[in-house]
């Protein structure tokens, strides 16, 4: 009897000190820190780039919802709530923005992302080491140009009064082309550009990715006689679509963002219409005239609009058996 009393008097001892599961969760996250604390302390210089220059100014959000003014401070201005948001999306110019920037960057998209992938198993393929290595070099150089170069290379070749292009036109008998003031040209520039400055820099990840590749697998595929394109198709590429995927998904989360610079220095009068993007009317109404609220308002857009592209593509490639980015 006594033995039993005893007992049940332990277990009451053990229920009452018996760990609850967000301790033990709790406790399983600091063992986890300790036994990884080389690595997180080699992370840390990059935790708090991004808490300080990508979470801390985030607070910004705050004056898409007021009249801000410098002077009065972000406290101290008047909260309007969602007028600019209204305003917004009620401006005939939303549109005209809307439909520029989807499709530079769908041009992009179709044309711009499958090129790195080419280019990286046209390289992969490549059997002398010397001839591989200077093929890279001049593949990844125009991507450490800026574009005011790229630009400026752009207007000495195509523009209509001392353009490279159109002399050699006018020598050959044909009338010179207006490339750089035709609307219906401006889209395809922004691309080829685009592919000129950053096709061989996107190679980088895809050629990694292919030399993680077990090379015994191409072997056992020439035994089988598989030729070139037949192991490039089942073996080279599925080694490398998961980074595929995640440079996919990672590059729709940007399909908001055209890039400022490239389009404010190819802008002109003549194109202004097929131009405007969110960015360079960012700039035009938060920079030049000063509408830091309504400005930031369609930058807030811009960034929910990314998010719930991103969060939809990463669950799309999950349900096709995917990693995903998260």
């Amino acid at each position: 009897m006594a033995s039993r009393t005893e007992a049940a008097g332990g277990s009451k001892i053990e229920t009452a000190y018996k760990e609850s599961p967000a301790a033990k969760r709790r406790r399983s996250v600091w063992n986890g820190v300790k036994r990884d604390r080389y690595l997180y302390l080699l992370a840390l210089p990059g935790i708090v780039f991004f808490l300080l220059f990508k979470y801390v100014p985030m607070w910004g959000i705050l004056i898409s919802f007021q009249n801000y003014s410098p002077y009065q401070g972000m406290w101290a201005s008047q909260w309007v709530g969602f007028e600019h948001y209204i305003r917004f999306f009620s401006n005939p110019d939303f549109l005209i923005l809307f439909r520029n920037t989807m499709a530079i960057n769908l041009l992009s998209l179709i044309f711009f992302f499958p090129l790195p992938i080419l280019l990286s198993v046209m390289m992969n393929e490549l059997r002398g080491t010397k001839f591989k290595k200077t093929i890279q070099s001049i593949v990844y150089l125009p991507h450490f140009l800026s574009w005011v170069i790229i630009v400026g290379i752009t207007f000495l070749l195509l523009s209509t009064g001392e353009g490279i292009i159109n002399q050699l036109l006018a020598a050959a008998g044909f009338g010179k082309i207006d490339f750089l003031t035709n609307p219906n040209y401006f889209w395809g520039l922004l691309t080829v550009q685009s592919i000129w400055k950053d096709a061989g820099w996107g190679t980088v990840l895809f050629l990694a990715a292919m030399a993680s590749i077990d090379p015994q697998l191409n072997e056992a595929a020439k035994i089988d006689g598989a030729g070139r394109f037949r192991q490039i198709w089942h073996i080279t590429l599925p080694g490398i679509r998961s980074v595929i995927i995640i440079l996919l998904i990672l590059r729709i989360g940007h399909i908001m963002d055209v890039g400022f610079e490239q389009v404010f220095l190819m802008m002109n009068g003549a194109v202004s219409e097929v131009a405007d993007v969110f960015d360079t009317y960012v700039y035009r109404l938060g920079i030049k005239q000063g509408q830091l609220s309504f400005s930031t308002a369609v930058g807030v857009f811009k960034s929910i609009v990314g998010l719930i592209l991103v969060i939809g593509a990463n669950k799309l490639a999950k349900k096709f058996g995917e990693d995903g980015v998260y």
